[in-house]
Formats: C-alpha cells, structure tokens, sequence
C-alpha cells in the first residue's frame, strides 16, 4: 500500500467529507441523530442486563443444556392472521419542512421530553418503541415487537422504504452504536487487502433492479465492504496474535499444557492462511471477504439512512448471526443446502422424492438463495419484508424460506419433465406467503433437525 492510498482509490474517499454547519443544524439531521439514539436505547438497556441478542439466547440456553429435547423445539410463533391487501402512500423520509420556523426551540423540548402512551395502532406502537425506548419489562417488549412485526409488519412505500426499518433491524440485531468518526476511519485506510475481489463484484450487484441503483452507488457498496473487510482483517490479526495452549511433553515424557507464541504456533507447520488473502481462507479460519457478501450487503444499504448504519448492522451480522457464510470455505452456506434437503423431504416428501429422482440436489439450485438469505431473488421490497421476519426470529429460518418457495412452485414442479430449468432462478419472491408456510411448516420441523437449522451458521 502507498503512502496515499486514498488518493488511488478516489471510491473509498467520496463519503468522507466532514457535515457543514448548515448540516448540522438543519431540522432534518437533528431528526434523523435523534431517531438514531434512541433506536439504540432498546439495544442498548437490553445489554445492560447482560443478555445477548434474541438470537443468541436461543443457541446459549441450547449449549448449556444439549440433553435437553425441549430447548430445540421450535419458538412459539403465534398464527398469521389474514393479510388484507392495502395501498400504501409513500414514506415521508425526504419529505420537505414546510414551515420549520414555526417548530420552535421550546416546542421540540416539550415534545421530546413528553411519554408518549402504548397506542392500538400497530405502527404508531413501532415508531413510539424507536423514538421512546421500552416503557416497561425489556424481554416483554422484544416479544411485542417481534410479533408486530410477524403479525403487522412495518409500513413501507411502494419502493419497500421505511423510516424505522433500519432501526428495527439493529434493535433485533442488538447492534452497538457507533459514531460515525469509526466508520470513516476504516474509509480512510484505503484499500483493503481484499480490495480488488471487492471491485471485481460491486458492479454486478443487483445490476438489473433499478431500484437498487437508483438509491445505491457503486461506490457506497465499495466503501462499506472495503471497511467491513478491514474490520475483519483486525480481529484476524488479533487472533492469530494471542497466545494458544498447546500441548508440549516435558522431559520426563508426560504432556502439559504450555503458553505458544503466534511463531511457534505457525513454526509447527504451514498456516492454512495469511493475513491478507481475503476470500482465500480455508476451513476454520476467518475470511475477509467472500463473493456474494456484495449481495448480502445491498439490502442494508438500501434499507439504511446513512453508510454508518449500515455497516454496524451488516458487520454484526455476518459477525454474530452467519459467521459460517464468510468464511473461505463457507461450510455454513454447504451445511445450509444439506439442510434444505433435509427440511423438504419433511415438509413435502413427494416433491423432495422427485427432485431426488431428477438428481436435483440443493446445491445445484439454492446456492444463492442460501448464501444472500433470498436477497438475489427480486422483487426487493418483499426481500426487506422478508428480512424482517428473520431479524425477529432468526436468519436460520431462511432454510425453511427456500423449501416454502419450493412449495410455491410444487405443481409446476412436478408436471415438469426437466425441473432443472425451473430452478435457475426462483419465481419472484413473495414474502407474506413465504412466511406463512414457513410458520406452518415450522411446526413439522423436529427437534434436532431444528437444532441444526439454529447452529448451521455459526
């Protein structure tokens, strides 16, 4: 890397001019900071009580208890009432202050500082937990909210844009908050070691959805991987830097347990990896970047009102939620297609059989589908709506996802002689029907098998 590395590479350096005054005190910004701190006031006092994330609760209590059959059962998902359709106007997130003069100083202190009740309207409830925070018991309220979201689901213009989506999604994802100084830090280190996979696949993300590239540059996808991939570097580094016991004999011939440096761990034999190989990593070992995170990326940045945003919410969960997908190997993603063959033959015995009886393996067709959680399947919106529901129960769920859109498809699936050529890329995607199936398919999933389906990622 040269001295100036930004300079030659002009992608990276684009977002990272600092707010004007102007900025800074518009109405709109403050706004915006607001909603952002307390979106965070949930995830944050829900930390406090030392408890993780939705998601991980559900693998700790499985890990302490492996003995225990019940823990793997399938969460208590309440039934779907029965969607209406309904228009919806669009969001008012770039709407235009038509009087701001009038909202005076005195006026947005009382309004901040008032409680505002629990209302019956499930999308006042929503924004209320986002700009209030919880108002009582944490748990409780996590439970509130994922079945609104189940059951409700968040309000969206035609285009799939929500002004509280993002904030949801990092309530669920129980993601720091961070300033945005970290984020423009990693921006201005300039490429990445894995930099040039990065440009290799940013140009065909989602090329051919106009939504996608009406709201999302090239260069903003550039940046947030290139910085999620230094923020993967590091802790690679930190890891191979800490000191491992390894097992030594002492002079009498009988092993203990000694402290090895990081030169005497790699002294025993070959790394399978180095530091900067990016997608390059074998097995075990962490990777920087993978190709298809462009894919699993572009939802956040698209559903996100700032870069910042959506790099917290995308490093924590390829981090935390599906660190398997991103590894070089990507034995996740592989454990993940084992298991929606697995999932099929429960749910559908007949078209798995037929599938089989054609050779039709999920690796052949649901590779994608698996690695981007549906994300390269459009239309987008319902991929957001889809996301939606597994931030609240859990992007394990994908894998019942996919065996849903397989039942979508089973008549013409079975009337087809060649399968095959249905598979190459799924029908459009529609997420209120997907979930529903998957709720009821949900039920037929056994224990173990849904042990699995929890722990494939990680």
């Amino acid at each position: 890397m040269t001295n100036s590395p930004v300079k030659q590479t002009p992608h990276l350096a684009a977002s990272a001019a600092a707010p004007t005054d102007h900025q800074l005190r518009s109405p709109k910004s403050s706004r915006g900071l607001r909603k952002l701190q307390s979106a965070h006031q949930l995830s944050a006092n829900y930390a406090a009580l030392n408890t993780p994330s939705l998601i991980s609760q559900q693998r700790q209590l499985q890990q302490r208890n492996p003995s225990s059959s019940h823990l793997n059962q399938a969460p208590q998902i309440p039934p779907l009432p029965a969607f209406s359709s309904h228009h919806r106007t669009r969001s008012n997130s770039d709407a235009v202050i038509s009087n701001p003069v009038a909202n005076t100083t005195a006026t947005k202190k009382a309004a901040a500082s008032k409680k505002i009740p629990p209302s019956h309207n499930p999308r006042e409830e929503l924004e209320g937990l986002v700009r209030q925070g919880p108002q009582g018991d944490v748990p409780t309220e996590l439970s509130r909210l994922r079945h609104l979201v189940l059951c409700e689901g968040l309000y969206a213009d035609s285009d799939g844009m929500s002004q509280i989506r993002i904030y949801i999604w990092l309530i669920l994802l129980n993601a720091p908050a961070i300033g945005t100084d970290s984020y423009l830090e990693l921006i201005r280190r300039g490429a990445s070691p894995a930099y040039s996979k990065i440009r290799n696949d940013t140009f065909r993300t989602l090329a051919t959805n106009p939504l996608f590239k009406r709201r999302v540059s090239e260069a903003s996808l550039i940046r947030l991987l290139n910085a999620v991939a230094w923020k993967l570097h590091d802790a690679k580094i930190e890891k191979l830097a800490e000191p491992t016991m390894v097992n030594a004999a002492n002079e009498r011939g009988s092993p203990e347990l000694q402290h090895a440096s990081p030169v005497v761990k790699h002294a025993q034999g070959p790394p399978t990896t180095t530091a900067t190989d990016g997608s390059e990593a074998g097995g075990t070992e962490p990777g920087i970047y993978v190709q298809g995170m462009n894919v699993l990326c572009a939802p956040f940045l698209y559903a996100a009102r700032s870069e910042a945003e959506a790099f917290v919410a995308f490093h924590v969960f390829v981090t935390k939620e599906c660190p398997g997908y991103v590894r070089g190997a990507m034995d996740g993603v592989h454990k993940g297609l084992a298991l929606v063959d697995k999932c099929l033959a429960i749910v559908d015995p007949k078209l798995s059989s037929y599938l089989q009886s054609k050779h039709m393996k999920a690796e052949l067709y649901a590779f994608a589908s698996v690695l981007t959680m549906c994300a390269c399947t459009p239309p987008l919106p319902e991929v957001l709506q889809l996301w939606d529901f597994l931030f609240a129960y859990g992007p394990h769920l994908n894998v019942l996802c996919i065996c849903a859109q397989l039942v979508i498809m089973r008549e013409t699936l079975l009337t087809s002689p060649s399968p095959t050529k249905l598979l190459r890329s799924f029908p459009p995607l529609q997420a209120k029907i997907i979930i529903e199936i998957t709720v009821s398919n949900l039920r037929k999933i056994p224990g173990d098998i849904y042990g699995e389906l929890v722990h494939h990622a990680e």
